[in-house]
Protein backbone atom coordinates (compact mmCIF):
# COMPACT_ATOMS: atom_id res chain seq x y z
CA UNK A 1 0.00 0.00 0.00
CA UNK A 2 1.48 3.29 -0.83
CA UNK A 3 0.62 7.07 0.53
CA UNK A 4 1.09 10.50 -0.59
CA UNK A 5 0.24 13.70 0.94
CA UNK A 6 -3.98 14.15 0.06
CA UNK A 7 -3.31 17.58 -1.36
CA UNK A 8 -2.15 16.24 -3.81
CA UNK A 9 -5.09 14.72 -5.30
CA UNK A 10 -7.12 18.37 -4.40
CA UNK A 11 -6.81 19.24 -7.85
CA UNK A 12 -10.27 18.13 -8.78
CA UNK A 13 -12.20 21.09 -8.27
CA UNK A 14 -10.03 23.87 -9.58
CA UNK A 15 -9.34 24.59 -13.61
CA UNK A 16 -5.75 23.67 -13.35
CA UNK A 17 -4.27 20.87 -14.75
CA UNK A 18 -1.11 19.60 -11.83
CA UNK A 19 -4.07 17.52 -10.40
CA UNK A 20 -4.28 15.48 -13.50
CA UNK A 21 -0.46 15.52 -14.43
CA UNK A 22 0.70 14.92 -10.88
CA UNK A 23 -1.70 11.56 -11.22
CA UNK A 24 0.59 10.85 -14.43
CA UNK A 25 3.80 11.87 -13.69
CA UNK A 26 4.02 10.27 -10.24
CA UNK A 27 1.74 7.26 -10.42
CA UNK A 28 1.75 5.54 -13.46
CA UNK A 29 -0.74 3.26 -13.80
CA UNK A 30 -1.87 3.78 -10.45
CA UNK A 31 -5.77 5.13 -9.12
CA UNK A 32 -6.63 6.42 -6.23
CA UNK A 33 -9.71 4.78 -4.13
CA UNK A 34 -10.55 6.07 -1.11
CA UNK A 35 -9.11 8.09 2.51
CA UNK A 36 -8.16 7.32 5.34
CA UNK A 37 -8.44 9.36 8.63
CA UNK A 38 -7.53 12.39 7.10
CA UNK A 39 -3.76 13.05 6.31
CA UNK A 40 -3.04 10.54 3.75
CA UNK A 41 -4.74 9.26 0.19
CA UNK A 42 -4.65 5.09 -0.35
CA UNK A 43 -3.93 4.14 -3.17
CA UNK A 44 -4.73 0.54 -4.63
CA UNK A 45 -2.86 -0.95 -7.56
CA UNK A 46 -5.51 -0.57 -10.18
CA UNK A 47 -4.87 -0.25 -14.13
CA UNK A 48 -5.48 3.21 -15.69
CA UNK A 49 -8.12 2.10 -18.46
CA UNK A 50 -8.22 5.62 -20.28
CA UNK A 51 -5.56 7.19 -22.70
CA UNK A 52 -3.12 9.91 -21.32
CA UNK A 53 -1.92 11.54 -24.05
CA UNK A 54 -6.13 11.37 -25.69
CA UNK A 55 -6.88 13.21 -22.90
CA UNK A 56 -4.49 15.98 -22.56
CA UNK A 57 -5.03 16.44 -26.05
CA UNK A 58 -8.96 16.53 -25.56
CA UNK A 59 -8.27 19.19 -23.22
CA UNK A 60 -6.40 21.53 -24.65
CA UNK A 61 -8.44 21.32 -28.07
CA UNK A 62 -11.45 22.11 -25.69
CA UNK A 63 -9.36 25.32 -24.20
CA UNK A 64 -8.43 26.09 -27.41
CA UNK A 65 -11.78 26.25 -28.93
CA UNK A 66 -13.65 28.09 -25.93
CA UNK A 67 -10.92 30.51 -25.74
CA UNK A 68 -11.03 31.56 -29.33
CA UNK A 69 -14.85 31.59 -29.58
CA UNK A 70 -15.30 33.10 -26.17
CA UNK A 71 -12.86 35.21 -26.38
CA UNK A 72 -14.23 37.10 -29.92
CA UNK A 73 -18.25 36.90 -28.86
CA UNK A 74 -17.70 38.32 -25.38
CA UNK A 75 -15.39 40.99 -26.74
CA UNK A 76 -17.80 41.91 -29.30
CA UNK A 77 -20.46 41.84 -26.78
CA UNK A 78 -18.81 44.39 -24.39
CA UNK A 79 -17.83 46.35 -27.50
CA UNK A 80 -21.12 47.08 -28.41
CA UNK A 81 -22.43 48.19 -25.11
CA UNK A 82 -19.90 50.12 -24.33
CA UNK A 83 -20.59 52.14 -27.86
CA UNK A 84 -24.63 51.88 -27.56
CA UNK A 85 -26.05 55.02 -25.81
CA UNK A 86 -29.46 52.73 -26.00
CA UNK A 87 -29.34 51.38 -22.30
CA UNK A 88 -32.91 51.51 -21.34
CA UNK A 89 -33.70 47.91 -21.20
CA UNK A 90 -33.95 46.71 -18.13
CA UNK A 91 -30.94 44.02 -18.22
CA UNK A 92 -28.51 45.94 -20.24
CA UNK A 93 -26.05 46.21 -17.13
CA UNK A 94 -26.00 42.28 -16.26
CA UNK A 95 -25.32 41.58 -19.49
CA UNK A 96 -22.65 43.79 -20.21
CA UNK A 97 -21.08 42.15 -16.46
CA UNK A 98 -21.57 39.03 -17.53
CA UNK A 99 -19.63 39.49 -20.99
CA UNK A 100 -17.29 40.94 -18.60
CA UNK A 101 -16.70 37.74 -16.59
CA UNK A 102 -16.70 35.81 -19.37
CA UNK A 103 -14.19 37.20 -21.03
CA UNK A 104 -12.09 37.04 -18.05
CA UNK A 105 -12.69 33.48 -17.89
CA UNK A 106 -11.57 32.24 -21.28
CA UNK A 107 -8.16 35.27 -21.26
CA UNK A 108 -6.93 32.83 -18.39
CA UNK A 109 -7.35 29.10 -20.68
CA UNK A 110 -3.49 29.88 -22.16
CA UNK A 111 -2.05 29.71 -19.35
CA UNK A 112 -3.65 26.41 -18.02
CA UNK A 113 -3.30 25.24 -21.48
CA UNK A 114 0.43 26.13 -21.32
CA UNK A 115 0.36 24.27 -18.08
CA UNK A 116 -0.98 21.18 -20.12
CA UNK A 117 1.75 21.00 -22.89
CA UNK A 118 4.77 21.26 -20.29
CA UNK A 119 3.15 17.88 -18.35
CA UNK A 120 1.51 20.01 -15.91
CA UNK A 121 4.61 22.31 -15.20
CA UNK A 122 4.21 25.91 -13.43
CA UNK A 123 6.99 27.53 -14.74
CA UNK A 124 4.96 31.51 -13.73
CA UNK A 125 5.75 31.17 -9.87
CA UNK A 126 3.55 31.64 -6.74
CA UNK A 127 2.07 34.72 -7.86
CA UNK A 128 1.13 33.87 -10.93
CA UNK A 129 -0.18 30.83 -9.17
CA UNK A 130 -2.68 32.43 -6.82
CA UNK A 131 -3.81 35.90 -9.17
CA UNK A 132 -4.46 33.61 -11.99
CA UNK A 133 -6.69 30.92 -10.42
CA UNK A 134 -8.66 34.13 -8.49
CA UNK A 135 -9.19 35.77 -11.32
CA UNK A 136 -10.36 32.53 -13.20
CA UNK A 137 -12.38 31.49 -10.06
CA UNK A 138 -14.03 34.72 -9.49
CA UNK A 139 -15.16 35.68 -12.88
CA UNK A 140 -16.26 31.99 -13.14
CA UNK A 141 -18.35 32.82 -10.21
CA UNK A 142 -19.46 35.92 -10.91
CA UNK A 143 -20.74 34.82 -14.48
CA UNK A 144 -23.09 32.35 -12.70
CA UNK A 145 -24.44 34.92 -10.22
CA UNK A 146 -25.22 37.27 -12.78
CA UNK A 147 -26.93 34.34 -14.71
CA UNK A 148 -29.47 34.56 -11.46
CA UNK A 149 -29.31 38.15 -10.99
CA UNK A 150 -30.86 38.83 -14.39
CA UNK A 151 -33.74 36.24 -14.39
CA UNK A 152 -34.80 37.63 -11.12
CA UNK A 153 -34.32 41.24 -12.48
CA UNK A 154 -35.88 40.35 -16.03
CA UNK A 155 -39.35 38.90 -13.66
CA UNK A 156 -39.68 41.90 -11.06
CA UNK A 157 -38.95 44.14 -14.38
CA UNK A 158 -42.37 42.56 -15.42
CA UNK A 159 -44.72 42.46 -12.09
CA UNK A 160 -43.49 45.73 -11.25
CA UNK A 161 -43.64 47.49 -14.31
CA UNK A 162 -43.99 50.91 -13.52
CA UNK A 163 -43.63 50.99 -9.51
CA UNK A 164 -39.90 51.91 -9.59
CA UNK A 165 -38.63 54.70 -11.28
CA UNK A 166 -35.93 53.61 -14.49
CA UNK A 167 -33.21 56.11 -12.17
CA UNK A 168 -33.91 53.95 -9.37
CA UNK A 169 -34.05 51.45 -11.10
CA UNK A 170 -30.23 51.70 -12.34
CA UNK A 171 -28.75 52.50 -9.51
CA UNK A 172 -30.55 49.14 -7.42
CA UNK A 173 -28.67 47.29 -10.52
CA UNK A 174 -25.44 49.26 -10.09
CA UNK A 175 -26.06 47.79 -6.39
CA UNK A 176 -26.76 44.66 -7.46
CA UNK A 177 -23.69 44.43 -9.57
CA UNK A 178 -21.07 45.39 -6.97
CA UNK A 179 -22.59 42.58 -4.17
CA UNK A 180 -22.45 40.03 -6.89
CA UNK A 181 -18.64 40.69 -7.47
CA UNK A 182 -18.25 40.95 -3.84
CA UNK A 183 -19.71 37.60 -2.97
CA UNK A 184 -17.60 36.39 -6.15
CA UNK A 185 -14.86 37.63 -4.58
CA UNK A 186 -15.03 36.17 -1.21
CA UNK A 187 -16.27 32.82 -2.47
CA UNK A 188 -12.75 32.23 -4.40
CA UNK A 189 -10.90 33.05 -1.74
CA UNK A 190 -10.62 29.63 0.47
CA UNK A 191 -9.62 27.61 -2.47
CA UNK A 192 -7.07 30.12 -3.86
CA UNK A 193 -5.28 30.95 -0.79
CA UNK A 194 -4.20 27.54 -0.24
CA UNK A 195 -2.39 27.76 -3.80
CA UNK A 196 1.46 27.18 -3.95
CA UNK A 197 3.73 26.48 -6.69
CA UNK A 198 5.70 23.52 -5.07
CA UNK A 199 8.47 21.32 -6.57
CA UNK A 200 6.80 17.93 -7.15
CA UNK A 201 8.55 15.34 -5.12
CA UNK A 202 8.41 12.59 -7.63
CA UNK A 203 9.30 14.23 -10.42
CA UNK A 204 11.10 17.53 -12.04
CA UNK A 205 7.93 19.26 -12.08
CA UNK A 206 6.57 23.00 -10.41
CA UNK A 207 3.55 22.28 -9.65
CA UNK A 208 0.39 25.01 -8.76
CA UNK A 209 -1.71 23.18 -6.37
CA UNK A 210 -4.03 23.84 -2.98
CA UNK A 211 -1.66 22.38 -0.05
CA UNK A 212 -4.09 21.89 2.69
CA UNK A 213 -3.66 22.04 6.99
CA UNK A 214 -2.01 18.92 7.35
CA UNK A 215 -4.49 18.18 10.44
CA UNK A 216 -7.45 17.83 8.43
CA UNK A 217 -6.71 17.92 4.59
CA UNK A 218 -9.80 15.84 4.15
CA UNK A 219 -12.26 18.10 5.40
CA UNK A 220 -10.79 21.08 3.22
CA UNK A 221 -11.23 19.51 -0.24
CA UNK A 222 -14.89 18.36 0.54
CA UNK A 223 -15.83 21.35 1.89
CA UNK A 224 -14.75 23.44 -0.45
CA UNK A 225 -15.84 20.96 -3.61
CA UNK A 226 -18.91 21.22 -1.68
CA UNK A 227 -18.96 24.97 -1.30
CA UNK A 228 -18.28 25.17 -5.32
CA UNK A 229 -21.17 22.63 -6.06
CA UNK A 230 -23.98 24.55 -3.81
CA UNK A 231 -22.81 28.10 -4.91
CA UNK A 232 -22.17 27.34 -8.51
CA UNK A 233 -25.67 25.06 -9.37
CA UNK A 234 -27.79 23.87 -6.08
CA UNK A 235 -28.83 27.89 -5.16
CA UNK A 236 -28.40 29.46 -8.63
CA UNK A 237 -30.17 26.96 -10.36
CA UNK A 238 -33.62 26.60 -8.64
CA UNK A 239 -33.52 30.62 -8.46
CA UNK A 240 -33.03 30.69 -12.13
CA UNK A 241 -35.73 28.06 -13.22
CA UNK A 242 -38.29 29.45 -10.64
CA UNK A 243 -37.59 33.12 -12.10
CA UNK A 244 -37.94 32.38 -15.37
CA UNK A 245 -41.06 30.10 -14.68
CA UNK A 246 -42.94 32.76 -12.98
CA UNK A 247 -41.70 35.47 -15.81
CA UNK A 248 -43.44 32.86 -18.26
CA UNK A 249 -46.48 32.88 -16.19
CA UNK A 250 -46.42 36.46 -16.45
CA UNK A 251 -46.00 37.05 -20.07
CA UNK A 252 -48.58 34.53 -20.71
CA UNK A 253 -51.14 36.56 -17.93
CA UNK A 254 -50.34 39.95 -19.68
CA UNK A 255 -50.75 38.69 -22.90
CA UNK A 256 -54.55 37.32 -22.45
CA UNK A 257 -55.44 40.35 -20.63
CA UNK A 258 -53.47 43.11 -23.34
CA UNK A 259 -52.46 40.74 -26.41
CA UNK A 260 -50.34 44.55 -27.48
CA UNK A 261 -48.70 44.77 -23.98
CA UNK A 262 -45.48 44.80 -24.98
CA UNK A 263 -41.46 45.98 -24.63
CA UNK A 264 -39.15 43.65 -25.80
CA UNK A 265 -38.63 41.87 -22.66
CA UNK A 266 -42.41 41.54 -22.03
CA UNK A 267 -42.37 39.60 -25.20
CA UNK A 268 -39.93 37.25 -24.65
CA UNK A 269 -41.80 33.58 -25.22
CA UNK A 270 -42.07 30.40 -23.60
CA UNK A 271 -38.91 29.26 -25.69
CA UNK A 272 -36.50 31.52 -25.24
CA UNK A 273 -37.36 31.25 -21.66
CA UNK A 274 -37.12 27.63 -21.68
CA UNK A 275 -33.53 28.13 -23.84
CA UNK A 276 -32.08 29.78 -21.10
CA UNK A 277 -33.15 27.33 -18.09
CA UNK A 278 -31.70 24.59 -20.61
CA UNK A 279 -28.54 26.23 -21.16
CA UNK A 280 -27.61 26.31 -17.72
CA UNK A 281 -28.81 22.97 -17.28
CA UNK A 282 -26.60 21.88 -20.25
CA UNK A 283 -23.63 23.25 -18.89
CA UNK A 284 -23.12 22.90 -15.57
CA UNK A 285 -25.02 20.09 -14.55
CA UNK A 286 -22.57 17.60 -15.36
CA UNK A 287 -19.51 19.05 -13.91
CA UNK A 288 -21.23 19.80 -10.65
CA UNK A 289 -22.52 16.14 -10.78
CA UNK A 290 -19.43 14.65 -10.99
CA UNK A 291 -18.11 17.02 -8.83
CA UNK A 292 -20.66 15.98 -5.81
CA UNK A 293 -19.90 12.52 -6.76
CA UNK A 294 -16.32 12.90 -6.36
CA UNK A 295 -16.72 14.38 -3.08
CA UNK A 296 -19.06 11.71 -2.21
CA UNK A 297 -16.31 9.35 -2.98
CA UNK A 298 -13.69 10.87 -0.56
CA UNK A 299 -15.66 10.59 2.28
CA UNK A 300 -16.64 7.08 1.35
CA UNK A 301 -20.63 7.24 1.21
CA UNK A 302 -19.78 6.44 -2.62
CA UNK A 303 -17.26 3.08 -2.63
CA UNK A 304 -15.95 3.18 -6.15
CA UNK A 305 -14.07 0.27 -7.82
CA UNK A 306 -10.87 0.52 -10.17
CA UNK A 307 -12.70 1.26 -13.86
CA UNK A 308 -15.12 3.69 -11.74
CA UNK A 309 -12.33 5.40 -10.45
CA UNK A 310 -11.16 5.59 -13.59
CA UNK A 311 -14.17 6.96 -15.52
CA UNK A 312 -14.63 9.93 -12.58
CA UNK A 313 -11.73 10.94 -13.18
CA UNK A 314 -11.75 11.23 -17.04
CA UNK A 315 -15.34 12.54 -16.36
CA UNK A 316 -14.41 15.35 -13.75
CA UNK A 317 -11.98 16.84 -16.37
CA UNK A 318 -13.78 16.57 -19.12
CA UNK A 319 -17.04 17.84 -17.77
CA UNK A 320 -14.91 20.91 -16.30
CA UNK A 321 -13.80 22.00 -20.13
CA UNK A 322 -16.98 21.06 -21.08
CA UNK A 323 -18.38 22.94 -18.51
CA UNK A 324 -16.83 26.63 -19.54
CA UNK A 325 -18.66 26.82 -23.31
CA UNK A 326 -21.14 28.94 -21.39
CA UNK A 327 -18.67 31.66 -22.16
CA UNK A 328 -19.39 31.12 -25.84
CA UNK A 329 -22.91 30.32 -25.42
CA UNK A 330 -24.12 33.03 -23.19
CA UNK A 331 -23.16 35.99 -25.56
CA UNK A 332 -25.55 34.14 -28.47
CA UNK A 333 -28.39 33.52 -25.84
CA UNK A 334 -27.97 36.47 -23.90
CA UNK A 335 -27.61 38.97 -26.22
CA UNK A 336 -27.56 38.79 -29.88
CA UNK A 337 -31.17 36.75 -29.67
CA UNK A 338 -32.48 40.47 -28.68
CA UNK A 339 -33.45 42.91 -31.42
CA UNK A 340 -31.90 45.57 -29.66
CA UNK A 341 -28.35 44.17 -29.83
CA UNK A 342 -29.05 42.83 -33.24
CA UNK A 343 -29.85 46.32 -34.30
CA UNK A 344 -26.81 47.95 -32.58
CA UNK A 345 -24.50 45.47 -34.05
CA UNK A 346 -25.80 45.93 -37.27
CA UNK A 347 -25.72 49.76 -36.54
CA UNK A 348 -21.85 49.51 -35.57
CA UNK A 349 -20.35 47.45 -38.76
CA UNK A 350 -22.91 48.11 -41.78
CA UNK A 351 -25.13 51.24 -41.31
CA UNK A 352 -22.52 53.69 -39.54
CA UNK A 353 -20.49 53.68 -42.56
CA UNK A 354 -23.42 53.13 -45.30
CA UNK A 355 -23.61 56.90 -47.55
CA UNK A 356 -25.77 55.72 -50.30
CA UNK A 357 -29.22 54.75 -49.08
CA UNK A 358 -29.08 57.31 -46.32
CA UNK A 359 -29.35 55.10 -43.26
CA UNK A 360 -26.19 56.23 -41.45
CA UNK A 361 -27.74 59.57 -41.03
CA UNK A 362 -30.83 58.30 -40.05
CA UNK A 363 -29.18 56.50 -37.22
CA UNK A 364 -26.98 59.13 -36.19
CA UNK A 365 -29.84 61.18 -35.57
CA UNK A 366 -32.10 59.06 -34.41
CA UNK A 367 -33.66 58.81 -30.43
CA UNK A 368 -33.45 54.91 -30.75
CA UNK A 369 -37.00 54.74 -29.99
CA UNK A 370 -38.75 50.80 -30.53
CA UNK A 371 -40.61 52.07 -34.17
CA UNK A 372 -37.01 51.95 -35.67
CA UNK A 373 -36.29 48.62 -33.52
CA UNK A 374 -39.26 47.34 -35.23
CA UNK A 375 -38.23 48.39 -38.91
CA UNK A 376 -34.70 46.72 -38.55
CA UNK A 377 -36.46 43.43 -36.95
CA UNK A 378 -39.07 43.69 -39.81
CA UNK A 379 -36.22 44.44 -42.17
CA UNK A 380 -33.64 41.59 -41.09
CA UNK A 381 -36.84 39.25 -41.25
CA UNK A 382 -37.60 39.90 -44.81
CA UNK A 383 -34.07 40.11 -45.84
CA UNK A 384 -33.71 36.20 -44.85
Amino acid sequence: MTEIQASSSSEKSTLTASDLNEFFAMWEGLNFTGLDNGSVVEAQMCPTYFNRSALLNAMCTLYAFIFVVGLAANALVVWVNLRSQRHYHETHLYILNLAVADLCVVATLPVWVSSLAQGGHWPFGQTACKLTHLLFSVNLFASIFFLACMSVDRYLSVVRSGEISQRRGRQVRRLVCALTWLLALVASVPDTYFLQSVKSQHGHLTLCHPIYPQDNPLQWMVGIQLSFVVLGFIIPFPVIAVSYALLANALASSSSHSPSAGDQERCVSRKVILTYIMVFIACWAPYHGVLLADALAMLGVLPLGCSSENGLFVALHLTQCLSLIHCCVNPVVYSFTHRHYRYDLMKAFIFKYSSRTGLARLIDGSQGNETEYAIMENNTTTGT
